[in-house]
């Protein structure tokens, strides 16, 4: 079959990041042919005049709907495009240049109709999206999961850089109403409908996240709302690893009443790993500020997620309403 490529992006409020972006796509290397859509999700903000100063660099189409959410406009994106293949990506990422060519050598040797890849931190970033960058993607606190472990089998990608054939979107509809945790829920439907998804190392992104650290908190913190809902949809998928953010943190809080009490052995076991990640963070960064700063993004994704995550728990445990009546702000009507 041969590929024809379109990729969909959702947009709200981001203007400039879709400029970047943009000019990342026209600078793409190789003469793949591909098709750029983009879906203004109710923005009030608009990315219109951006798109078209992009009209005669790239095959582009712009679409503006009412704000119903990333996931489904996405759904509306692949329902307009004129591919065969979708590549998802998030509205504040840079494609390097060797993206594509990358993505489908990877396709032609081994097709799958749906593959995720790394996100990357840029040289141009900010110290604080590097950091967070690092606490998101390093084996020592996600073990990797976001891209960067080599076992590529049952590998859930997201969808800030995803690829996803026509049949898989047909077949299951596309993503769902929650948010986040779409990308997740897709992934596990596509498994059930006989789907394979795998991890293309080289087909990473440099991925921006313009957030404060507020906004970081605030991101990890749904994360951790929407696992235990997916483990709920889907007991199957169910591990002991999405509790390790809590036990972090409980772990943390005994270790500081045990010093307090004279005992301080646990306590110094957590200022080893904050060692190790301060160093790993060094030698990746080639900076004390990111490095410090990394440390502080690990504490709060650990705090963030875990404390969300026994507080979803536990209400999905005890309450007989639904996640969409306990946790409104999770889903787009």
């Amino acid at each position: 079959m041969a590929l024809n490529f379109s990729f969909i992006i959702p947009v709200y409020n981001r203007p400039e990041e879709v400029n970047e972006l943009l000019e990342s796509m026209a600078m793409l290397d190789g003469d793949i042919p591909f098709e750029v859509v983009i879906v203004e999700d109710g923005s009030t903000i608009s990315s219109e005049e951006i798109v078209q100063q992009y009209q005669d660099k790239l095959q582009i189409s712009y679409y503006f709907k009412p704000n119903s959410g990333p996931g489904d406009s996405r759904n509306y994106g692949m329902q307009k495009a004129k591919g065969n293949y979708f590549i998802i990506l998030d509205s504040d990422c840079i494609l390097p240049p060797s993206y594509l060519e990358a993505a489908k050598s990877a396709l032609d040797a081994n097709f799958v109709d749906c593959y995720g890849g790394p996100d990357a931190a840029h040289s141009s970033f900010s110290d604080i999206q590097k950091a967070i960058n690092y606490s998101m993607t390093s084996f020592l606190t996600t073990g990797g999961i976001r891209g960067g472990k080599k076992a590529v089998n049952k590998f859930q990608p997201r969808s800030f850089n995803m690829g996803l054939s026509q049949k898989a979107f047909e077949t299951t509809g596309g993503f769902g109403k929650i948010h986040p945790g779409e990308d997740p829920d897709l992934t596990i439907r596509l498994w059930k409908a006989g789907f394979e998804t795998v991890l293309i190392p080289l087909a990473f992104v440099y991925h921006k996240r313009r957030i404060s650290w507020e906004k970081f908190y605030q991101q990890v913190q749904k994360f951790g709302l929407t696992r235990p809902i997916l483990n709920q949809w889907h007991p199957e998928t169910k591990k002991i690893t999405y509790w390790f953010p809590t036990f972090f943190i409980l772990g943390f809080a005994i270790s500081i009443l045990l010093w307090f009490a004279g005992e301080a052995r646990l306590l110094w076991l957590y200022a080893m790993y904050f060692t190790i990640i301060f160093l790993d963070a060094l030698v990746k960064n080639k900076s004390v500020k990111i490095a410090f700063l990394a440390v502080y993004a690990v504490l709060t994704q650990f705090f963030g997620y875990g404390l969300a995550f026994v507080k979803s728990t536990f209400l999905l445990t005890f309450s007989k309403k639904k996640p969409e009546q306990i946790f409104p702000k999770l889903f787009f009507k």
